[in-house]
């Protein structure tokens, strides 16, 4: 048998336990496993975040914006039912009333302001906010305005009642005013015609002038230098005492009339111009006759034929004479 020389138990060394390695490479891929992990996770988290977030300020955007159209409607609206007002009470007599102009005036420059106000709101409830105050604001304002507007319609139609009924009493008055004063026109006509005077009892006499400064009565027409015309004023108790105007009218044996030396006129109670010879302004008594004298001369001496003298008071011919004289003869 053979036999290896192989060295004993005794004589071999024994080898010194080696401890195992620790294996830093496996920490570090786990350190960066979990630190990979926990970046996804942060990633992750934070994208929900972010995308809650933006729903978030998407919902703000949406409540704000549908807040803001709502606002903008009700001042839409504010602003139609304030212009029918107005345009329901365009013909009213108020139109310049300063309290309704003044109103009218603040009411226009309010919306103004919302509407700048909403312009330039965008997302901002603090604007939104105050802008919804101002509306409500303007409803006020417009609910004042509209119960101005009645309450001045109430007062127009009450006035235009209290107008009507004086205007009807005016009219009543005025036509019974007019009544009054036709009767008062007729009666004062009456009194008029009552009062105009009345001439009677005429005496129409040739009168010729003898040089020694004595008068002598004729009829010879060729002798005679003047007429002397006499007649009564009978009493008349209507008429009132004062200076009464008596037109004296002399008609030729020819028919011509003859006129004063200016050629005056007198009107006639049917509106006629009369020319007339001879004005007497008589200072006559109520109640009294007075007998009136007077001369009248003709230029280039008179005619045979007869001479009629009317008189006129107030328009009427009110009596008249006739003196007839006569062609002379040779020895007259």
């Amino acid at each position: 048998m053979a036999f290896e020389n192989f060295p004993t138990a005794e004589q071999a060394p024994v080898a010194a336990p080696v401890p195992p390695k620790q294996d830093w490479r496996n920490y570090l891929t786990a350190a960066l496993v979990i630190a990979l992990l926990g970046t996804w996770g942060y990633i992750i988290w934070l994208k929900n975040n972010s995308k809650e977030t933006i729903q978030q300020k998407d919902t703000v955007i949406a409540t704000t914006t549908s807040q803001k159209d709502e606002l903008q409607k009700e001042l839409e609206e504010a602003t139609m039912r304030y212009d029918m007002i107005k345009t329901n009470s365009a013909n009213m007599e108020h139109s310049k009333d300063s309290v309704i102009t003044k109103r009218d005036r603040a009411i226009q420059e309010k919306q103004k302001e919302i509407r700048k106000l909403l312009a330039e709101a965008g997302t901002n409830k603090e604007k939104l906010t105050e802008a919804r105050l101002m509306i409500a604001d303007l409803n006020g304002d417009i609910e004042s305005f509209k119960t101005k507007i009645e309450t001045l319609e109430g007062e127009k139609i009450v006035l235009t009642k209290e107008k009507e009924t004086v205007t009807k009493q005016r009219d009543q008055v005025r036509k019974d005013f007019d009544s009054s004063q036709l009767v008062i026109k007729q009666k004062d006509e009456v009194i008029d015609i009552g009062s105009t005077l009345h001439a009677t009892n005429f005496s129409i006499l040739g009168i010729n002038d003898k040089g020694n400064g004595n008068e002598k009565q004729t009829s010879t027409a060729k002798r005679v230098d003047k007429l002397r015309i006499s007649f009564d004023l009978d009493e008349n108790r209507i008429t009132q005492s004062g200076v009464k105007n008596i037109f004296v009218c002399i008609i030729a044996p020819d028919a011509t009339e003859i006129s004063s030396i200016d050629n005056a006129r007198f009107s006639t109670r049917d509106g006629k111009e009369k020319p007339y010879t001879q004005k007497l302004d008589v200072n006559y008594v109520q109640g009294q006759r007075q007998t009136i004298n007077f001369d009248w001369r003709q230029t280039g001496g008179f005619k045979p034929g007869d001479y009629k003298i009317e008189i006129y008071n107030n328009g009427f011919k009110i009596g008249e004479g006739i003196r007839s004289l006569k062609k002379g003869g040779i020895f007259s």
